[in-house]
């Protein structure tokens, strides 16, 4: 049986807790509101865009406010924005806005490869807070023309400066992931170097780290995530991942476990976990893990 790895480096904080309830709209009726398979809103959840609630029988319930994010994500997604981007700005977002402030007056877009919000006031970047200029190009370019047009404007590009803070470095790494890992590698560890207590940081250095086979280094910085963050299943999960694949299947399934102790619905912890317990002979613990696994995808 394959290790199934998950692809994102983090989702909200475990501390957010789930409610309960038999109101909102199902998994199917959401589908077929934005034009998505079933699959593909079970990945944003996983992918961690959001946390719907869940009914009695632990299926996924979403209210008004979760359409918005899944519309969202969808149209960032079209926009080739990366996935890691787009979950650090909504679950920032979610917390800078004020308590009961609804998400309906946010309006949310890509600029190039960056999540901007906009709230009618201002624009700002929710990964980092940072308020943005807001204004039309071609409109100030037409009034610079009728107020000077015997000048030609030839403006340089300004050199680009390096990072000053952890925060930007880590910004610089998520820019980089997609074209430059070493790169990617490197701005983390400047971040690091920083501010060292940054679970989030730690987590998508050991991706990195675990992509190109450094699977001990990536462990370590699994640990680190962990220490930082302990109810955050999904370093623990890659925790896992990485001493699965290290042949320590012991150590793996305590980790899967800790995981699912934190969030039953973790699918992919339940299918790893019925690997390593098939790798340790324990085929009834296995079976069961994998028929919650399958009961989990089930579309």
């Amino acid at each position: 049986m394959a290790v199934m790895k998950v692809v994102v480096p983090f989702r909200p904080p475990a501390a957010v807790e789930r409610p309960r309830t038999v109101s909102g709209y199902a998994t199917r009726d959401v589908a077929a509101l934005l034009g998505l398979s079933v699959a593909q809103v079970r990945s944003c959840i996983r992918d961690g865009f959001l946390i719907p609630a869940q009914g009695p029988r632990g299926e996924h319930r979403f209210s008004f406010q979760d359409l918005i994010l899944l519309r969202t994500a969808k149209g960032l997604l079209a926009a080739k924005v990366p996935r890691r981007r787009i979950r650090l700005a909504l679950q920032k977002l979610r917390q800078q806005l004020p308590d009961g402030r609804p998400l309906t007056g946010i309006r949310i877009t890509a600029q190039g490869n960056r999540v901007v919000a906009r709230d009618g006031r201002e624009a700002w970047d929710p990964a980092s807070g940072q308020i943005l200029l807001d204004f039309d190009v071609a409109q100030l370019q037409q009034e610079v023309s009728a107020w000077a047009p015997a000048v030609e404007l030839r403006p340089e590009p300004p050199p680009e400066q390096p990072p000053t803070t952890a925060a930007a470095w880590f910004e610089r790494g998520m820019d980089l992931e997609e074209e430059d890992a070493e790169g990617a590698v490197a701005a983390y560890r400047r971040s690091l170097e920083l501010e060292p207590a940054a679970p989030d940081v730690w987590l998508n250095l050991g991706r990195l780290l675990h992509e190109r086979g450094e699977v001990a280094e990536a462990e370590r910085c699994y640990r680190e995530a962990v220490a930082l963050q302990p109810g955050e299943p999904v370093a623990l999960f890659d925790l896992g991942v990485a001493l699965q694949d290290q042949a320590r299947p012991e150590e793996a399934a305590a980790a899967y476990e800790r995981v699912l102790a934190l969030d039953g619905s973790f699918a992919d912890a339940h299918y790893n976990l019925a690997a390593v317990y098939e790798t340790l002979g324990r085929r009834e613990a296995a079976f069961r893990h994998l028929r919650s696994y399958k009961t989990l995808t089930r579309g």
